[in-house]
């Protein structure tokens, strides 16, 4: 197949844009405000969304994917969060569970696992969180011991997104305990795994129809074959995996932020308070611009960070050599941190309305709020970025 050229692929997602903006409006956004109120796992969203393809646009074509790229990916998740920040999740979750069979997966395997996702509409998840690692991610205790053809594994991940929900898991463990970062192996794991049990599911402040849940691994028999890469390679995995879905995290919140600012835009321009509409009073226009400007700025940050990705730099020190590693948490960071201000914002600007689950604002304040943590805590983004900046700087102070 030929290559797409620049020009190609900018119509692509723009065409890409127009459909998913289309599907937001007329089929997603009516479901939002159940999905929250339910607390249940929208299967119906998920089946939509596997029809659009939208979980399969990672996917090469020849596994009946969209071939999309990271810029793809970021435009679905930021159109279906501006009308449910719980759908949108679910679609990124699922492509973040793809992520690591993406960067190491051999040939036998991607064609084992995506075509269960292109053609009987599977859904992933990924599991590296554990009770004691949290931000500390290389401090993993759950086991994987090779014995014959197969490995036992044995522990616990938690805040598992797509807990339940899903049938394949890309699952962090440690083959060589003791030995953090080196020791860490990544492995597909199925749903129906002998040894596998799914936890309780998690009842959350936001993001409500997401299906949080513990993985709980007992003498969990997983075939060698599952092993994506060599054993010990799984840190270099996840650090790869987390770069490169971190825009799409930037773009869920610029989404979730756009949901509330057009809402609270129209809001103000309808209400009238002391003779003339809100919108009229300077105070509340400041309060919009400023609320604009944060939101454009977020979106060239994530879209930017985007870009670079779309280069196919997976390998670690080439993303690193181009500051890719920086601008992916800097576009996670800012976005998340503008999401929650400019949400927090619509609701006031609502007023006491804005209190009322009547209203998306509160809603959208609520989901916006886990942007901010997951993917690692943007404490942990602000530390990567950091360390970049200051690289070259310490390089230089001991040459």
């Amino acid at each position: 197949m030929e290559e797409m050229t620049l020009e190609m692929k900018v119509e692509r997602n723009r065409l890409l844009r127009e459909a998913v903006k289309q599907i937001a409006s007329t089929k997603v956004a009516k479901r939002a405000a159940e999905i929250d109120a339910a607390g249940a796992f929208p299967w119906d969203m998920a089946e939509l969304f596997a029809q659009q393809g939208f979980l399969s646009v990672m996917l090469p074509e020849s596994y009946g994917g969209m071939d999309g790229d990271i810029t793809a990916f970021c435009i679905i998740a930021e159109e279906i969060a501006y009308a449910c920040g719980s759908s949108s999740l679910m679609v990124l979750a699922h492509c973040v569970g793809l992520m690591p069979l993406m960067i190491a997966g051999n040939e036998e395997q991607k064609k084992r696992f995506y075509e269960r996702v292109a053609k009987d509409h599977v859904v992933a998840a990924f599991a590296l969180t554990e009770p004691e690692a949290g931000s500390d991610a290389a401090t993993l205790n759950t086991t994987a011991v090779l014995q014959g053809d197969h490995y036992l594994l044995n522990g616990r991940k938690c805040f598992v997104t797509n807990g339940g929900a899903a049938e394949l898991y890309a699952v962090f463990v440690t083959t060589k305990p003791g030995e953090r970062t080196k020791g860490i192996s990544v492995f597909m794991v199925e749903k129906e795994t002998t040894g596998l049990t799914i936890g309780k599911r998690e009842e959350k402040l936001g993001m409500r129809g997401s299906d949080t849940t513990d993985l709980i691994f007992e003498n969990a028999v997983v075939p060698k074959e599952n092993l994506l890469g060599a054993e010990g390679s799984g840190w270099e995995n996840a650090m790869t995996t987390l770069n490169l879905s971190r825009p799409a995290i930037g773009a869920q919140a610029v989404g979730i932020a756009q949901g509330a600012f057009d809402f609270a835009l129209d809001y103000t321009s309808n209400r009238v308070q002391f003779g003339q509409k809100l919108a009229d009073f300077q105070g509340v226009q400041f309060m919009l611009a400023d609320m604009a400007t944060k939101i454009e700025a977020a979106r060239a940050l994530v879209y930017k960070a985007a870009t670079l990705l779309d280069q196919k730099v997976y390998e670690r020190d080439r993303m690193s050599a181009i500051g890719v590693d920086k601008l992916s948490a800097m576009a996670k960071c800012f976005a998340s941190d503008m999401a929650m201000q400019v949400t927090i914002d619509a609701v006031q600007l609502l007023g006491g309305y804005g209190y009322l689950k009547d209203y998306p604002v509160e809603r959208m304040m609520r989901d916006a709020k886990v942007t901010q943590i997951f993917e690692g805590s943007n404490q942990i983004q602000r530390v990567v970025i950091a360390r970049n900046l200051l690289k070259k700087i310490l390089e230089k102070d001991f040459t």
